[in-house]
């Protein structure tokens, strides 16, 4: 009995450790697609404000090969939007910020015995940044836009759970940071930084 479960542990080991050794891909390691919603309110003294809305949605693939066992090296795309909406009797103002990036990155992949694969990975690239203002007051309205590109960096982490040989419900955190100058004054520097919660579907292969 002992025996036949060393045996299985070993082939657990093995099926696991095969996804991540040199000559493999993984298509989606960071793949998310999220949506958040939401809306605050503010008491002062017995009255009641809303405060803005914000409204999220991101999109992240990536394809990796790994260039030595557990070590894997690939492509980030980004493409975030994220919307805030205040409205009042006679006001409202609408700012949504679109964000694409393209991210070179390195991940590393930690041995394993179970179906549980973590990871870490950085990366360093590009990104561009338009911010779009929309507000009317009264019976006057108009639109204002900002664009920022600029260096881009990014760091992840979290856990692959394996259903098969070949693919898993991908678990992590991120943050990115981009540092850049406005494109209608260069003399204006903006840094920006984000925090995500990533979930999606990462496949293994040859």
């Amino acid at each position: 009995m002992k025996k036949l479960l060393l045996v299985g542990a070993l082939a657990l080991f093995a099926a696991v450790n095969a996804q991540t050794e040199k000559g493999s891909w993984v298509i989606g390691g960071s793949t998310t697609l999220g949506f958040n919603s939401a809306t605050s309110k503010y008491k002062y003294d017995g009255e009641s404000e809303d405060g803005p809305k914000v409204s999220t949605v991101t999109v992240t693939p990536s394809v990796a090969y790994f260039v030595a066992n557990n070590i894997a090296v690939g492509v980030d795309l980004g493409i975030s939007s994220i919307s805030q909406k205040e409205e009042s009797n006679n006001y409202s103002d609408k700012t949504t910020t679109t964000t694409i990036s393209v991210m070179p990155t390195g991940t590393y992949y930690f041995k394993s015995a179970s179906n549980i694969l973590p990871y870490l990975g950085v990366g360093v690239g590009y990104a561009s940044s338009k911010v779009k203002n929309t507000y009317t007051f009264g019976n006057q309205s108009g639109t204002d836009e900002e664009k920022v590109d600029g260096f881009a960096y990014k760091a992840k982490g979290g856990v692959v759970f394996l259903l098969n040989q070949s693919v898993g419900i991908d678990l992590g955190v991120s943050y990115m940071g981009i540092n850049g100058k406005l494109d209608s004054d260069n003399d204006v520097k903006v840094n920006t930084g984000t925090v995500g919660v990533n979930a999606g579907v990462s496949v293994f292969f040859k």
